[in-house]
């Protein structure tokens, strides 16, 4: 086989095609790739195919052209490719189903002895990913190269074209088929994940919508800025132990963001960057092996994102090519790769494949290419490379802080888990002993006269069971469902009224109840209505002066049902802290200040207003519940 590299720029050839050489020749391969507009694509295949009718032709738009040793931009590059054993057979699809384009592209070309499939896709509607899986749903054993279009960045329109005619959405592909035909391929990434994990959060396909709680496009302005370079900074993920780059394609009004394959909801993706250094550094696995694996001519898909990155350093990974055989290819969108049976979408990647109808050819390993670089490209490559050693160890040292902040996480979470289990057995532990005392207490005063020592331990069992059941609340909060009932809150709050009289004797006060009506219901729990009158009942027996009445009422007013609970005390100094968790207005009183808080998260939960109103005399607790 022989390629031949042609350019074509403003209107007219620079390297003049010498049809004749193609007159008697029957299996011709032209690849067009096109870095101006469509109207030039479709002028240049149309007179391609005019002089050479017998020739297979596709083309594609570009972001970028590679003819031999050089790399361009708004150029358009032919490659004729003259094979001597191998026959061509090509296919064009327009269906809006990516995936049935690829499986009927595949069912009309692929052959017995079909070595490989090249194909270029649109970008702006074709999800290459889809389109991929078709073609390995009828067979994902032939080698897969190629690439979606390109529109030089600007990411409205691209094309592609099959003979003379030029689509904007769909596929077009060639197949080579033969029995000497040698085949080889081979790719390098280069692009490195940076800063934190994200999380997607909607997607449809290859349709981004939101990003860790952000719009796509909101997500890209918080990390890039107002930059348009969404292409070359990637989102990363793991699958299978191997880093995946998806980069953004298409951007949509409504802010999502289309990428060349599929992400999918809760994939955990990081921005990536170039790594320069493995780009100059890091060789082909090919060159390695070139005597086993001589080609006769190179075509080469590369990402739009590396040229952009490396701009004039992008030589380095073609010329060693091109010293070697005709080298051509294009600058693509997403790049089209086949390994271990799998077709597989690739972004940020360079990728080529080796051609050769003569597998006896020797070639020789190239000499070190850093003679490509002059003075300028290296002053620029001393630059970049500074600045992704920057990047990287910064990274790393994120990295690293972010290790130890999860193990503090981690360890912190266990300790919570473990001071809840503690506590949870605890309260399950403590009722029994303490039901066992209160009834012994209430069968000795049946038995006996009172006694100043079992009041005494009675008032101050009565604490103890107020915080046990503030506890048991805390605890089983989130796993038992409270059920409402109506409830009498009259006979409620004598009840409870009653059940901390004695604790109210010990500082000698007494309660003082007074109600505007004999009945008041309200629908409730029972349990969290407990938490607030005890709380409330207790806070005021704890502060009040000794000896002084605790007033409580309950009025029924046209705004419902208001339960108040007055008592004479020292003023509250800061009103705004007393119902935060711990908190604690005297620190030589008892409790775990845990009480009121508790009562102000129910009253939030169930849609009860508190008012608190304190001055050098008094200070009362208000709740207004909605009545029956």
């Amino acid at each position: 086989m022989k390629t031949y590299n042609f350019v074509y720029q403003n209107n007219h050839f620079h390297d003049s095609i010498d049809y004749s050489l193609f007159e008697d020749k029957e299996n011709i391969l032209i690849q067009v790739f096109c870095g101006q507009n469509e109207s030039a694509l479709e002028y240049i295949t149309t007179t391609l195919m005019e002089n050479i009718p017998q020739a297979i032709c596709i083309g594609t738009t570009t972001d970028g052209e590679i003819k031999d040793k050089k790399v361009s931009t708004l150029k358009t590059v032919i490659s004729i490719s003259v094979f001597d054993k191998t026959f061509i057979k090509s296919s064009i699809k327009t269906d809006s189903d990516s995936f049935k384009n690829g499986y009927d592209i595949a069912q009309e070309i692929v052959t017995d002895t079909t070595k490989l499939i090249i194909t270029f896709t649109d970008a702006t509607t074709t999800n290459g990913e889809e389109y991929l899986n078709g073609i390995s749903s009828y067979n994902n054993e032939i080698m897969v190269c190629g690439g979606m279009a390109g529109d030089n960045g600007v990411f409205k329109q691209t094309s592609i074209s099959c003979g003379k005619e030029v689509i904007s959405h769909g596929a077009v592909a060639v197949s080579l088929n033969s029995e000497i035909l040698q085949v080889t391929n081979d790719y390098k990434y280069d692009w490195s994940p940076i800063g934190i994990e994200h999380t997607i959060d909607k997607i449809e396909g290859n349709r981004i919508y939101e990003i860790s709680g952000m719009r796509a496009i909101d997500f890209y302005e918080k990390y890039l800025g107002d930059s348009d370079s969404h292409t070359e900074f990637p989102l990363i993920v793991e699958r299978n132990g191997i880093s995946v780059a998806r980069a953004v394609l298409t951007r949509y009004p409504d802010g999502s963001l289309g990428c060349g394959g599929n992400l999918y909801k809760g994939d955990r993706v990081r921005l990536g960057f170039a790594n320069a250094e493995m780009i100059m550094k890091k060789p082909f696995e090919y060159l390695k092996n070139i005597n086993n694996y001589p080609a006769e001519t190179f075509f080469i898909y590369s990402c739009m994102a590396r040229r952009r990155y490396m701009q004039n350093l992008i030589k380095v990974e073609i010329e060693p090519f091109a010293r070697i055989a005709p080298t051509c290819g294009f600058f693509t969108y997403a790049e089209f790769f086949h390994t271990n049976k799998r077709n597989q979408l690739m972004n940020q990647t360079i990728t080529l494949v080796g051609l050769s109808e003569n597998p006896d050819t020797k070639k020789e390993l190239p000499r070190t290419h850093s003679y490509l670089v002059n003075h300028n490209d290296t002053s620029y490559a001393k630059t970049i490379q500074a600045l992704t050693n920057l990047i990287q160890q910064s990274a790393n040292d994120q990295n690293e802080q972010s290790k130890a902040l999860e193990e503090q996480i981690e360890y912190s979470e266990n300790l919570l888990k473990n001071q809840k289990l503690f506590l949870r057995h605890a309260v399950h532990e403590t009722n029994t002993p303490l039901s066992v005392i209160m009834s012994n207490i209430d069968l000795h005063e049946m038995e006996h006269e009172k006694s100043i020592y079992l009041e005494n331990i009675e008032v101050a069992m009565k604490n103890i069971f107020s915080i046990y059941d503030d506890l048991s609340y805390l605890v089983k909060k989130d796993q038992v469902e409270y059920k409402v009932y109506a409830i009498d809150l009259i006979d409620f709050v004598r009840n409870r009224i009653y059940f901390f009289k004695n604790v109210a004797n010990q500082v000698k006060s007494e309660f003082v109840f007074d109600t505007n009506r004999k009945e008041m219901f309200i629908h409730f729990s029972e349990t969290k209505l407990q938490r607030i009158i005890d709380n409330t009942l207790t806070n005021a027996i704890k502060y009040t002066f000794e000896g002084e009445p605790i007033k409580v009422t309950l009025k029924k007013t046209p705004k419902g049902i208001t339960f108040s609970v007055s008592s004479h005390s020292k003023r509250i100094q800061y009103p705004e802290k007393i119902f935060e968790e711990y908190y604690r207005e005297e620190k030589s009183k008892d409790g775990f200040g845990l009480g009121l808080n508790l009562v102000k998260r129910i009253c939030e939960e169930e849609g009860v207003q508190i008012s608190l109103k304190s001055d050098s005399d008094t200070t009362c607790f208000s709740y207004l519940f909605k009545g029956c």
